[in-house]
């Protein structure tokens, strides 16, 4: 049984419980609160270099969607482009220049794009 100041992080009931509001994983409320983050509705696809070692990077921002759908949609946008890439901080990075194929591939899945930079 835990402490005071510790709270449960499994129950034989109901499986894996947040160690935030103590509910079910599954249906816990904290999670739902961070999971999208606000914007202005657009998604900003750009091109960076910096800390590549030259490579160019397509980044993508702006996405309103929580941490697994936006893992998800990375994973589908790399099998796309046929090539690597990682999310951080809630900003899908893409190796090398796929801007216009990704511009293509957002809009038919009905995202406002806008090209950002140069």
């Amino acid at each position: 049984m835990p402490g005071k100041n510790e709270a449960a992080v499994y129950s034989t009931g109901e499986g894996r419980l947040c160690p935030g509001c103590g509910r079910p994983v599954a249906g816990c409320l904290c999670r739902k609160k961070e999971s999208a983050p606000r914007g202005d509705g657009i998604v900003r696809i750009g091109r960076q270099t910096k800390g590549c070692k030259g490579k160019g990077l397509t980044v993508i921002t702006g996405l309103p969607l929580g941490p697994d759908d936006l893992e998800e949609l990375a994973r589908r946008l790399k099998q796309r482009c046929g090539a690597g890439g990682t999310v951080k901080d809630g900003v899908v990075e893409i190796q090398g220049d796929h801007r216009e194929l990704l511009i293509g591939e957002l809009q038919k899945q009905g995202y406002k794009v806008k090209r950002a930079g140069g």
